[in-house]
This record gives structure tokens, sequence and C-alpha cells, in this order.
């Protein structure tokens, strides 16, 4: 069945070629009769006849197949050799990717073990110069860093505790300053209670004890203890109120009312010459006493002394 089907095929390409033949002559043989003149028009076809008869003539007289089986077989043989080849070649490319593939894989898995390899060999190599240079160094930097750690938290601790202190402190203070004020405040209302007693009691007896209260809350106060000489006075006791002008003066030097105390005083024992010194004190520390000299109960045994009347007209 090959064969046949070759021998066809070669039937087929030798027909094709003598019609190409054919119709090259016929071609040329139409050329040259256009380039012909028209008298030669005759010649030209009769030659052409006389060819395509030839040409039959030729294709008629074939004994034989124009192909023979040893072309067949060389043909066949060919394209086995070819097929083979090619397949063959198709196997040398396939084996060829197949290598460069797997060439491919063993330089990653080489490059990655080596790195692995590398990496292990670098952390081995610095944990063999830590151990052996570093040891003492890393404990000395622990101890450092712990050391330092502890300085800066006992700094950040006294820090506070100092702040905590002042704070404290002021709040003492602060408290203290409010008791005080509070206790000041308690002791101003019942000092002025006291006070508001004593103005509204008109008998000196009643009055002594009222001031010894505020004494007692206000020591210091000169003004209680002046008003309690001018009661001692009333009641008839010069000395005392003497002595109590004279606690006023150590206390307040500048007083005036001390010092009218300490006339009104010497006045009543006759000591003329002192109360009048103690009164010019007064008159030149306050000129208020001057409406008082011609009235006060107290200056009346004075009244008629030189000193005392030249005082008054020195005022006038």
């Amino acid at each position: 069945m090959p064969r046949i089907l070759t021998g066809v095929l070669t039937l087929i390409l030798l027909a094709v070629s003598s019609l190409g033949a054919a119709a090259e002559v016929t071609t040329e043989l139409s050329s040259t009769a256009e380039r012909s003149p028209p008298a030669e028009d005759v010649q030209q076809s009769s030659l052409q006849a006389a060819r395509a008869e030839q040409a039959e003539q030729a294709i008629e007289s074939l004994d034989e197949a124009l192909y023979s089986p040893f072309i067949e077989r060389y043909v066949l043989d060919e394209l086995k050799q070819l097929r083979v080849e090619m397949a063959a070649q198709k196997n040398e490319l396939l084996q060829q990717i197949v290598d460069r593939e797997l060439t491919s894989v063993d330089r990653g898995v080489t490059y990655a073990t080596n790195t692995i390899t590398y990496f292990f060999y670098l952390i081995a190599a610095a944990s063999s110069v830590l151990v052996l240079v570093g040891w003492t160094s890393i404990r000395d930097i622990k101890e450092r860093v712990h050391s330092f750690a502890n300085d800066e938290i006992s700094k950040l601790i006294n820090e506070y505790e100092a702040r905590l202190e002042r704070i404290e402190n002021q709040l003492m203070q602060k408290t203290q300053h409010i008791e005080e004020n509070r206790e000041a405040l308690e002791q101003s209302q019942e000092v002025q209670s006291l006070w508001l007693r004593a103005q509204q009691d008109h008998s000196p007896g009643h009055q002594v004890p009222i001031y010894d209260q505020i004494l007692k809350v206000r020591p210091d106060d000169c003004e209680a203890l002046t008003y309690k000489a001018d009661a001692v006075l009333e009641l008839g006791e010069p000395l005392w109120a003497i002595n109590l002008c004279h606690q006023a003066l150590a206390i307040d030097p500048q007083n005036s009312h001390a010092f009218y105390q300490l006339a009104c005083a010497h006045t009543a024992l006759h000591q003329f010459d002192e109360a009048v010194r103690f009164l010019s004190k007064a008159l030149d520390l306050t000129e208020t006493y001057s409406e008082h000299l011609d009235t006060d109960p107290a200056l009346h045994p004075i009244q008629d002394y030189q000193p005392f009347r030249t005082l008054i007209n020195g005022l006038g």
C-alpha cells in the first residue's frame, strides 16, 4: 500500500512538471508570436503544434515508470532516519532541560545548605568569641547596668522623697498657719467679747477681773494693761497702777496712754513733778489728752501746781 501511494504521488509530480514545461513552451511561443511581425504568425503556430506533437509522442513512447523501488526505499529510510533523529534530538533536548533544572535545583540546595552552614559557623564563632573574651565583659556590663539602674532609681526615690517632704512641710506649715489663724480668730472673738463686757460694766471692781481674762488670753496687750491701771487707780491703788503702766511701757515704749495713767497715779501719790513729766510725754505723743486735763478728776490735785499750769499754758 505505501508503494502504491508513492507511485501515485510520483505520477502526479511528473504530470505537473510536464504541464509546467508545456505551459512554459506555450508562453514562450506566445511571447515570440507577439514579438514577431504579423508575417511570421503562421510559422510560429506551426512550430508550436510540432512541439506539442513531439511532447505527446515522447509521453506515449515511455515503456517504464520514471521512478525506481530503490528510490522509494531510500525516501522511506530517509524519513525513518529523520524521525529517529528528531526523536533523539527531542529526547536530548528534554534531557538537557531536565539536567539544567536539576543543576539549578542542586545549586539552590547547595547555596541554601552552604548559607545555613556558614550562618551556624558564624554563630558558633561569635559564641566562642563571646565565651572566650566577653563573658567577663558581659557580666561587668550586666552589673553596671544593674548598678546604674539602682542609682537612677535611688536618685528618683530620693528626689521624690525630698519633694514629698517639702510638700509635707508646706502642708504642715499651712495647717499650722490655719490652726494659728483659727486660734487667733477665737482669741480675737473672745477678747472682743471681754472688751464689750468691760465697756458695759462701769464698776472698776468688775472690770479688773475682765481685764485679767483679756491679759490671760493676750499677755502682751498694752491696752488691757493701761485700762486695768485706770480701773485699779479708781479703786485707790496708785502703786498697782504704776506697776501696770511700767509693764505696758516695757512692751510698747511709745504708749501714750501708759504715760497718762502714770501721771494720774503719781498725782494720786502727790508726786507732782513726776506727774507733770509723764503728762508731758503723753502730750508729746498724743495731743488729744489736752482736752481732758481740766476735767479729769484724777488730775484735780495738780490743777494749782505751777509747772502743770505752765504746761497747759504752753499748749494754749
